[in-house]
């Protein structure tokens, strides 16, 4: 019971959130004033079960003399697998992750876990584009004050947009829906997930602990209990794997500014034409051209990770590009802020050349 204390999300309140903790529902019919943030105290980490007094432990030096011994070896005979892996890299890497890649491209492109694309006209009749932008830049005000992971908003945003396809919404029970989504999504991905008196207290109670739930039943009724779904996130993962094949070291820069502007499209309502696993290359596509604007972005080994070439690209590549250029504007300035921190790098501060090159558009390189 001590660890589960100590894992929890706290339970007292700082005086700034409650000062930012406004109604969404208010700030539909006015633009939110752009207030300062302290996020609440980091989650935890896990602890080490690890026991370095086990008498029935192995010693350090015996350890070492084993792995040292494996290197010997390794270094004497060479495994096939390995002189593959070195004249065919792009093979070994498609054929390790092509599995995993194409079961979650199946899933994405399933009717049931995609939303319209023109719910807004076709379906809503009290909401507006504007609204799901304010929303979506509250939830990810949400994210950063509880320390959640990316992958929970995500999912939340993903859960909004499949129930406004299939129900219509009035205004005022549009934030109930953003954090009931967003307290099923906390539930499946973080270990400690916010209560839902977390979710009230952060909506000023605007919402019982009540209605939440029956919030909460409504959207996974809609979902079938089917709450995992690939997103954006997920594909991110698997292709910037190739993307920093030849980088010695990981390229936190490039992750981050990523992230970024995959986080962009995700407050736009546009950007949902497009599936995840496009939005994913789209946003390292535009990530390695802002970090080294000379070079081709997309190489051959890209294109083999992740199914798309260039020209499969190129729209979705666009928007974000027009996103990116716009990004101060609006309720984008939420994730610009965001990623304006020195622990994302300050990605939000690069520059992006206002045109990109029609060459690049054209087949991958070799790199």
């Amino acid at each position: 019971m001590e660890i589960d204390k100590e894992n929890c999300v706290p339970a007292t309140r700082s005086s700034s959130p409650s000062k930012k903790r406004t109604s969404v529902a208010d700030s539909l019919l006015q633009p939110p004033s752009a207030k300062k943030r302290v996020a609440l105290g980091q989650l935890t980490s896990s602890l080490d079960t690890g026991s370095v007094h086990n008498p029935n432990c192995r010693s350090q030096n015996e350890g070492y003399r084993e792995k040292k011994q494996t290197r010997e070896l390794k270094e004497k005979k060479q495994e096939p697998s390995d002189v593959i892996g070195e004249s065919f890299p792009d093979l070994k890497k498609c054929s390790f992750s092509s599995s995993i890649y194409e079961h979650l491209h199946s899933l994405e492109i399933e009717e049931k876990r995609r939303p319209l694309p023109d719910y807004m006209e076709k379906v809503q009749n009290d909401i507006t584009v504007n609204m799901r932008g304010i929303l979506i830049k509250w939830l990810v005000e949400v994210t950063e004050e509880y320390k959640l992971v990316s992958d929970t908003l995500y999912l939340a945003v993903s859960y909004i947009d499949r129930f406004l396809s299939a129900h219509a919404v009035c205004r005022n029970k549009l934030q109930l829906l953003g954090v009931s989504c967003m307290l099923i999504a906390s539930k499946y991905e973080e270990i400690t997930p916010p209560h839902i008196d977390d979710f009230c207290y952060i909506t000023d109670n605007s919402y019982t602990k009540e209605e939440v739930v029956e919030m909460e039943k409504d959207v996974l009724k809609l979902l079938d209990f089917e709450i995992g779904v690939p997103t954006t996130r997920n594909f991110l993962r698997i292709v910037m794997r190739a993307a920093q094949e030849k980088c010695k070291y990981k390229e936190l820069r490039l992750e981050f500014l990523s992230c970024y502007l995959a986080e962009l499209s995700l407050l736009v309502y546009r950007s949902l034409q497009f599936l995840p696993s496009v939005v994913a290359s789209a946003a390292i596509f535009l990530s390695r051209f802002i970090i080294q604007p000379k070079e081709h972005p997309w190489s051959k080994s890209l294109q083999c990770y992740s199914g798309y070439r260039p020209i499969d690209l190129k729209e979705c590549i666009l928007s974000i590009h027009a996103l990116h250029k716009n990004r101060r504007g609006s309720y984008l300035g939420a994730v610009t802020e965001k990623y304006m921190q020195h622990k994302f790098k300050c990605v939000a501060m690069l520059s992006l050349p206002s045109e990109m090159p029609e060459c690049y558009f054209k087949d991958a390189v070799d790199e």
